[in-house]
């Protein structure tokens, strides 16, 4: 049997068939892609169209009154999403709202729990952190009157190696906890793939006296969460990687419940975060319910809201615990396929990261125009010398692995 042909065979008996057929796959200059980057910006599901449509027509049949007569209706919206993102991320409903951006979040967030006091005032976060998170953090710091250089504590791997060890992240609160503030690391890791261990870490901070938030911008969708359960303080993700809800589509926020509730907790306050039994009353007093609702702004985007709708049913139906299944299956795949030519430094171990391969490669922006130019493979670059591969198990195939192996293994 052909390698061709045994990855073919891998999709005709997979235990979870792809959904490729339910996702706009783009075209290349040689044909379909096989498309990998999905990490950065996932497929558009064929539903999402007839989404955006419905909203588009209550909106041109009721105008203003579609916030009460649609047939979704926009005044409660958010509401919508509020079941299938908590399933996603593993919390109760009440801890989960779909609004903003992955960076207004995290602002919103810290501004709640980052709150340093005497010689605690640490934010650790990783040095191979995704630059919004590096800005965000130190002007964090700034705004609190600190010094980033000597607040912003930047985890490194050994010498020699490319990804964090945990007892290292875990001994390093132990150590230094009690000058910790805030722990603030991305759930999987945008440049290597490293899945951090979420509950160790989780637990290691919290013992130490600091509040914890995941970035999860690589994880929501990607591998399953449980952050309820591992009493994460908070968290944030987008929802245009692996969730597929298109360019900028609005961002999701957890706050644990020991929080919701608790009124000590500050605010930056907007209407939309104002108890809805009494918002419409106008009133200048803000009353938020005890509930993740109580950090909106402003009122949801319907349009940006439809697309996170429709990409939250297709996960739903298929189930995390699946595609996670799936996903360390494909990456297992073209891992195998890759070696020995390859500089991988995304874990070897599955379970240790997540549907993604990052290949230490020379110039790597150059590498990704000639894979899609050839061979239909699109892929994306980290300048300057990472190629990143990820394999979305809803629409990435066994077979589009064997072609991407079959085209960089010339080029490596």
């Amino acid at each position: 049997m052909t390698l061709e042909a045994e990855a073919l065979r891998l999709d005709e008996t997979d235990p979870l068939p792809t959904l490729r057929a339910e996702f706009h796959v783009p075209t290349t200059p040689v044909g379909e892609a096989a498309y990998f980057a999905g990490n950065s910006l996932g497929l558009q599901p064929r539903a999402v169209a007839d989404r955006l449509r419905e909203e588009l027509d209550d909106w041109a049949r009721h105008g203003v009154e579609g916030h009460t007569r649609a047939a979704r209706p926009w005044i409660s919206y958010h509401e919508l999403l509020r079941e299938p993102a908590a399933r996603l991320v593993g919390a109760l409903p009440h801890e989960v709202v779909a609004m903003n951006s992955l960076t207004v979040n995290l602002h919103l967030m810290m501004a709640s729990f980052y709150r340093p006091s005497g010689d605690r005032t640490r934010i650790v976060i990783e040095d191979s952190a995704f630059p919004s998170d590096s800005y965000a953090v130190e002007s964090q710091a700034i705004h609190h009157g600190l010094d980033p250089a000597a607040t912003v504590v930047r985890l490194k791997p050994r010498p020699g190696e490319e990804n964090l060890r945990t007892e290292d992240v875990a001994g390093l609160l132990e150590r230094e906890g009690h000058r910790v503030a805030l722990v603030m690391l991305g759930g999987v890791n945008y440049l290597t793939g490293q899945l951090m261990d979420l509950p160790a870490i989780t637990k290691a901070g919290r013992a130490a006296g600091a509040v914890v938030g995941w970035d999860l911008a690589h994880a929501a969708g990607n591998v399953p969460l449980r952050l309820h359960d591992w009493d994460v303080d908070f968290a944030a993700w987008c929802s245009y990687k692996y969730l597929n809800s298109g360019p900028g589509a609005v961002a999701g926020c957890f706050v644990h419940e020991r929080h919701t509730g608790d009124p000590s907790v500050p605010k930056l306050a907007g209407w939309w975060g104002t108890d809805p039994t009494t918002r419409f009353r106008m009133g200048p007093r803000f009353s938020p319910p005890a509930s993740a609702d109580a950090w909106q702004l402003s009122n949801p985007p319907i349009l940006a809201m439809a697309p996170v709708l429709a990409s939250l049913e297709i996960f739903d139906r298929v189930g995390m615990d699946a595609l996670r299944a799936k996903s360390e299956r494909l990456t297992a795949y073209l891992s195998a396929r890759l070696a020995p030519g390859a500089e991988i430094i995304t874990p070897a171990d599955p379970s240790a990261r997540g549907s993604q391969l990052s290949l230490r490669v020379k110039d790597a922006g150059g590498l990704v125009r000639r894979l899609e130019e050839t061979a239909g493979v699109v892929a994306d670059a980290r300048e300057p010398d990472v190629l990143r591969l990820a394999p979305a198990p809803l629409y990435t195939t066994f077979h589009d692995c064997h072609r991407a192996a079959e085209a960089l293994a010339p080029l490596l």
